[in-house]
């Protein structure tokens, strides 16, 4: 599978950094434990089987609108079969937007059921992971948000890139020149 994903500016990924780090010195489930070189905040969009020609020439569209400025809106838990916290953003209408136009491209050119229902408009909740596991109810009944810091108010959303979960490999998806 191929991801679709928005990078965020560097205060921001700095201030999750921090969050990730304030989880894992705690004990707690934390993206920090991830040791891949490719593991950085992020916001997925999408996931297809595989970028083809006209899916990539809608994201070039989608990545010339970068930066788009957006802002968390707090803590957010849920299951799904894993349990997650996450900092849930602001789904104003240029972020549903962005969202809408990345989720036509790569449905129009993959099988419909290669495609996440998570990641469907009206049912996607963007959000930045900052800890997951798959021990059911472990972010429950804690004082986490005690121990995180205050999320940045001003968001950017910097860059497209793709994440092929087979290889690793990692791509920046560029507007067209």
């Amino acid at each position: 599978m191929r991801t679709v994903e928005l990078l965020l500016d560097e205060a921001a990924e700095l201030a999750v950094r921090e969050a990730w780090r304030r989880l894992a010195d705690a004990g707690l489930p934390s993206q920090a434990r991830h040791r891949s070189p490719t593991n950085c905040p992020h916001l997925t969009l999408a996931a297809c089987p595989e970028l083809t020609a006209p899916i990539r020439w809608e994201l070039a569209e989608v990545a010339a609108c970068l930066p788009l400025p957006v802002r968390f809106t707090g803590v957010l838990r849920f299951e799904r079969p894993t349990s997650v916290l996450a900092w849930s953003l602001d789904l104003d209408s240029a972020l549903a937007g962005l969202h809408r136009r990345v989720w036509e491209a790569v449905a129009s050119d993959s099988p419909p059921d290669t495609l996440s229902p998570f990641h469907e408009p009206g049912r996607w909740s963007p959000h930045i992971t900052l800890g997951r596991t798959r021990r059911a109810g472990a972010f429950a009944g804690r004082r986490v948000p005690g121990l995180l810091p205050t999320p940045p108010l001003s968001v950017r959303l910097t860059t497209l890139r793709s994440y092929d979960t087979e290889t690793g490999a990692l791509e920046v998806l560029e507007p067209r020149p």
